[in-house]
């Protein structure tokens, strides 16, 4: 399409596999596409591969600019931070007023207000777009969180539904209008940090039907198919299963256990966690999952560590075994479940911390299919907040109570069990004492707060009388 004069329908920066998907998604979907990377060979390589599609490669940002259709619509794909910043500093002179510009990496939802407010001077209406699904997501329908000035939403809408994944409940599509500033950017952080949580809780399920059960990678397989075809279906379960059956072709071996036990991250998980913090939003799975990735990063003290560090002392469990894996899997779906609600609860503060208006029914929607936590229990949440628009907390909903309620024996027996066998379920037990933490009328802050004013005269409230009142405890 070089040299062609045809304006593009929208604009695309930064062409790593993510922004080269979505182009693809774009096109397939009857838009043309004005694509640029400050990378040109990489363009043209990119362009090159697609013949035949309605592709406008443009080797400057003012060339980009000009070859779009008014109002322009440009979409950024690179990476968080300062980049996205310079790249604003050279692209924003060459827009009109009117124009949208769209932030779709994983931007920190505070830079995504920033710019959004320097831009609202300039009549270029700024977004903040939360893309989720990966690479596949990204060519064939991702979930997509769009947050920012509600005009933009109304020029971009149509195209943003037409790349989206669609349910297959339903053929909705996953994308809404989430809020103003940097609604859509905080949604998506929520998202990344009830991952960590999901991927920290299937981890843990895994060590303990391997480290209690002795269960090969071949067995562990067909557990995780037969939960995925159940209340646990999930792209994270359909993956797992997926991983087990892998085999490494140097060894011979289950190529997840040549896989070094050190995770990575690239900070959402961290920012949701630090913002919970800022807003007071209890959300102990997320956090817990964070940590168990910082763990994870010091491999050479934990070797060390485990060489002089004595644990329990057992003998071989002489259990049902498939006892034990129902009762994982119940308490999987537990912990899940409460990880969840955490995620919502935190979802729910900030709307009314940033004046964001969520509506988290539609939210669990829109993360239905094309998303990294895509699960057939998303629909179930999304009927929790349709039965009640005011509903706190997902675990005192009917039947997110009663499904907890059923499982509460099991979800008890494998966190005791993997304790006594010195198994490391920090992510199973934080999603459990959160939930008897939420159902206890009275917790022993009590005496934190009388230990406060002690030390600090920091006053308390008392249970019988009205008022806040300090005392010389001595």
């Amino acid at each position: 399409m070089s040299g062609s004069t045809k304006q593009a329908d929208i604009g695309l920066i930064g062409l790593a596999v993510m922004g080269q998907n979505l182009v693809l998604n774009m096109e397939r979907n009857g838009y043309t596409v004005a694509v640029y990377n400050r990378t040109t060979s990489k363009m043209n390589e990119f362009v090159a591969e697609n013949p035949g599609k309605k592709l406008i490669p443009n080797a400057t940002l003012p060339e980009l600019v000009s070859s779009l259709a008014r109002p322009r619509r440009l979409m950024m794909m690179v990476k968080a931070g300062g980049a996205v910043d310079a790249l604003m500093e050279e692209l924003v002179p060459l827009l009109q007023p009117g124009d949208i510009l769209m932030d779709g990496g994983n931007s920190l939802f505070t830079d995504t207000e920033r710019r959004n407010k320097a831009m609202a001077d300039t009549g270029i209406i700024y977004m903040g777009v939360g893309v989720s699904g990966g690479e596949e997501g990204a060519l064939w329908g991702p979930s997509i969180m769009p947050g920012g000035p509600i005009e933009g939403w109304h020029v971009v809408g149509p195209l943003l539904n037409a790349i989206a994944a669609k349910a297959p409940e339903d053929g909705k599509a996953c994308v809404a209008y989430l809020g103003p500033g940097g609604a859509g950017h905080y949604v998506k952080m929520v998202h990344n940090g009830i991952e960590y949580g999901d991927m920290q809780l299937i981890a843990e399920a895994y060590d303990i039907l391997r480290g209690v059960l002795g269960l090969s990678a071949a067995e562990l397989a067909d557990v995780f198919t037969e939960w995925n075809s159940g209340e646990l279906d999930s792209y994270l379960i359909e993956i797992t299963s997926k991983i087990f059956r892998r085999i490494d072709e140097e060894t011979g071996d289950a190529l997840v256990n040549r896989v070094l036990d050190k995770a990575a991250q690239k900070g959402t998980g961290k920012w949701t966690s630090q913002n919970a913090m800022d807003i007071g939003a209890p959300i102990p799975t997320i956090n817990t999952a964070v940590t168990s990735r910082i763990i994870s990063s010091m491999k050479e003290e934990r070797v060390a560590a485990s060489a002089i560090l004595p644990g329990p002392q057992t003998a071989p469990y002489t259990g049902d075994r498939q006892e034990l894996i129902d009762a994982v899997r119940d308490a999987l779906y537990a912990s899940k479940i409460s990880a969840y609600a955490q995620g919502m609860s935190l979802l729910r503060i900030a709307s009314h911390e940033y004046n964001y208006n969520l509506n988290l029914g539609e939210i669990a929607s829109i993360w239905r299919d094309g998303c990294i936590i895509r699960a057939r229990f998303l629909n179930r949440i999304t009927e929790a907040f349709e039965r009640n628009g005011e509903l706190v907390n997902l675990l005192i909903d009917d039947q997110f109570r009663e499904a907890v309620s059923q499982r509460l024996p099991a979800w008890r027996k494998v966190v005791i069990t993997a304790i006594e066998r010195g198994i490391p379920v920090p992510a199973f037990s934080a999603s459990l004492a959160y939930y008897d933490s939420y159902r206890t009328a009275n917790l022993p802050a009590n005496l934190i707060q009388a230990q406060r004013d002690f030390f600090g005269a920091h006053t308390y409230e008392r249970t019988d009388k009205p008022g806040v009142f300090h005392s010389a405890w001595e």
